[in-house]
């Protein structure tokens, strides 16, 4: 047997744009920061789907090292623009230079190449037509602008 790397393909599924408020609560965690950073409103639009999150259902369980490094795990509803409701479920990590994370935590603009933020996603909804999502793993590639996160999301085929 031969043991050649299976190829990773992935298909191009939507961008998502979120805007986050304050913290509603931040404590000391094991070796950083514990966050509950809610998600306050966002939009995904993509080749195949297109709509808004459903406010007042999401938020971000943020774990900051004490280096900088920040692991998300965020909670979504999507709905789409002809109301199709997605849970979307996505862990990722943000990292880099500290002098580039701080730059990210006084909200100034950093080229995303200056820094790795990936997320791994899962979806699940029960309408006929999307069933496709809960059968599949995405990833998303991010950045930070000042407005909010940003996510490329793409299906791993």
């Amino acid at each position: 047997m031969t043991a050649t790397p299976l190829p990773l393909e992935g298909e191009f599924l939507f961008r998502l744009a979120l805007s986050a408020g304050a913290p509603e609560m931040s404590a000391p965690g094991r070796g950083g920061e514990l966050r509950v950073i809610p998600v306050t409103r966002g939009s995904f639009e993509g080749p195949r789907l297109k709509g808004e999150v459903v406010p007042g259902t999401t938020a971000d369980w943020l774990r900051v090292e004490a280096d900088g490094t920040s692991h998300m795990d965020v909670r979504l509803v999507l709905r789409t623009d002809r109301g199709q409701d997605i849970y979307m479920n996505y862990m990722g990590v943000r990292t880099g230079a500290p002098e580039v994370l701080a730059r990210l935590g006084r909200g100034e603009a950093v080229d995303p190449g200056d820094y790795y933020f990936r997320i791994a996603i899962r979806f699940e909804t029960g309408d006929a037509e999307l069933a496709w999502l809960n059968r599949v793993l995405a990833v998303g590639v991010g950045q930070r602008p000042p407005t909010g996160p940003t996510y490329d999301v793409y299906v791993v085929r």
